[in-house]
């Protein structure tokens, strides 16, 4: 028997309705699961930029009177050789980690291709210097970098003769950061890239093979460009990474010998933390945001031309 149509309205309204306040519910629900997310996200970083980004336009000292200053800090910055000289230091790390990083870890990834025996393992030992605390890192290479540390001492003993001075010359200490940068970061970037060549089809590379292709050939023909998306990915990371490099110059070399080390974030601690100019400090920390930021677009921008999506 039908039922009359005013039954049917009313029990299609009642349903709508109790599906609202389904969502309803279901909404308060997953406020009140993100809830401790958000406050912290609100406390421990909207937070804290907000306040350096006003902080970048005060003299704002520990201790005493605080002052409205506008652009002085910046314009200050851009007349101090030692921010500059620590802007440069940054840049040439850069430029040498980031190439080697890339290359390393890339060779690496490709050499424990699914042929090797023990993937696994090369695998979990390449990735452990990337859990392993950076200061103990540095502490041991300090230990093996040191005038009579292991590489002076097996020096002295192959070659009779002592090697450089890598923690204390102005020459060489730059490269011990970058070297000691590189045995940190090298291995997060080696997962990406095998994960990436597990899902290169196996198909294209044996056609290409059975064409007279070499492995040289193929590898830069047929499995490079399907690696450029996580090529890209890798260089934007490990590019902002680099430009933030703090710990490993400051606990191997302290940002000496003189300034030859110093980087920005080495430099915005100094004057936040040692000599309590927090005004200045933010001014150099929004800076390098600005500096990573414009490099980051640029990325994006270029990556057009050269990352290939195609399958």
């Amino acid at each position: 028997m039908a039922l009359p149509v005013s039954t049917i309205s009313t029990a299609g309204t009642a349903s709508a309705a109790q599906i609202r306040r389904g969502r309803r519910g279901d909404g308060a629900a997953a406020a009140g699961f993100l809830s401790p997310s958000l406050i912290g996200l609100l406390v421990f970083t909207t937070f804290p930029i907000l306040a350096s980004l006003a902080l970048s336009f005060y003299n704002w000292p520990v201790l005493g009177r605080h002052t409205f200053v506008g652009l002085k800090n910046f314009q200050t910055l851009l007349h101090k050789p030692e921010f500059l000289t620590a802007i440069g230091n940054t840049l040439l790390f850069v430029v040498l980690y980031v190439p080697l990083n890339i290359v390393i870890s890339l060779g690496l990834a490709v050499w424990i291709s699914p042929r090797i025996k023990g993937r696994g393992f090369y695998r979990t030992l390449f990735f452990i210097p990337a859990v392993t605390p950076v200061v103990a890192n540095a502490a041991i290479f300090s230990l093996i970098l040191s005038p009579n540390g292991l590489i002076d001492s097996l020096s002295q003993t192959w070659l009779h003769r002592q090697a450089p001075n890598f923690l204390g010359s102005t020459t060489w200490a730059m490269s011990a950061v970058v070297l000691l940068s590189i045995w940190q970061g090298f291995g997060y970037n080696m997962l990406v890239f095998s994960a990436a060549l597990d899902a290169v089809p196996q198909t294209l590379s044996e056609q290409a093979s059975l064409d007279g292709a070499g492995n040289l050939a193929r590898f830069f023909r047929i499995i490079l460009p399907l690696l450029t998306p996580s090529i890209f990915f890798a260089v934007v990371l490990t590019l902002i990474s680099s430009f933030q490099v703090f710990t490993q110059a400051y606990v191997l070399t302290g940002g000496g010998p003189g300034n030859s080390t110093t980087t920005m974030v080495v430099y915005l601690y100094e004057q936040g933390f040692q000599f309590f100019k927090l005004g200045l400090a933010s001014a150099i920390a929004w800076v390098l945001f600005v500096i990573i930021l414009v490099i980051t677009i640029f990325q994006f921008i270029g990556q057009r031309r050269w990352v290939n999506y195609d399958q």
